[in-house]
């Protein structure tokens, strides 16, 4: 199942992960990004520890490729698996099992790969490599969304659609953006619709939310409580 794009965008330092498939919830199993490491996709026959893996082994100072065999080589079904993996210094690297069901495959550059398997064929991958590609003066998300819509323009999935996600890391211990569309007879467009409204409130939110640099965020509650009278409001703290 699914094809996806792993990225670095080493403007930001952000890593960030988008998959879709003919499958429920593909969100849950896919996509790993981890800030100032990396970002892996793990599907086919989804072996979940192979992400965690990958970007421990990118961590240790491993190139992709390296991190990807020493995850493998401690999984029996490696055949049936399909692995990519980019890192900080925009390395890439993928794995495609032999068992894996056709047409499967992958394209990877500098700060990109795309994989996928139960594809229509070749061209699903292609088409969204290129189109990242082409996409430099977009933002990270909306340069991944408009490639796998190209993806899919192109055959997409073979069995049909189901199910998309997305996720973003940039400097925190979580990510920026975690968007699932779980089960929809449109999950690109939906995820699409999702992201615009990600980006249309994420600027307000990203100014109060608690990061590293400074552990409580915005903890001014005259400050939080003005904006919601800004909006109309009626939302008070307790005090």
């Amino acid at each position: 199942m699914t094809w996806s794009i792993v990225a670095h965008d080493p403007a930001s330092g952000a890593f960030a992960v988008a998959v879709t498939t003919c499958s429920f919830a593909v969100g849950a199993s896919c996509p790993f990004v981890r800030a100032g490491v990396g970002a892996v996709a793990t599907q086919s026959m989804t072996n979940r520890y192979l992400g965690p893996a990958v970007l421990d082994g990118l961590a240790a100072g491993l190139a992709p490729a390296e991190a990807i065999e020493a995850a493998l080589a401690r999984d029996d079904g490696r055949g049936l698996r399909q692995v990519h993996a980019v890192d900080a210094r925009g390395r890439s690297a993928a794995w495609t099992g032999r068992n894996c069901v056709e047409w499967s495959g992958e394209r990877t550059g500098a700060h990109v790969s795309v994989a996928g398997n139960m594809l229509a064929g070749g061209n699903v991958v292609g088409r969204t490599f290129e189109t990242f590609a082409a996409g430099v003066s977009l933002a990270l998300p909306e340069r991944m969304m408009v490639a796998l819509l190209a993806g899919e323009a192109a055959g997409g999935d073979r069995r049909g659609r189901q199910s998309a996600a997305m996720q973003l890391v940039t400097t925190e211990d979580f990510p920026d953006l975690n968007i699932r569309v779980d089960d929809h007879a449109d999950p690109l467009g939906e995820l699409q619709r999702l992201v615009a409204l990600w980006r249309s409130t994420w600027p307000a939110r990203q100014g109060w939310s608690p990061t590293k640099a400074n552990p409580s965020g915005n903890a001014d509650m005259d400050a939080i409580e003005a904006g919601w009278i800004a909006q109309g409001s009626d939302l008070r703290f307790r005090r």
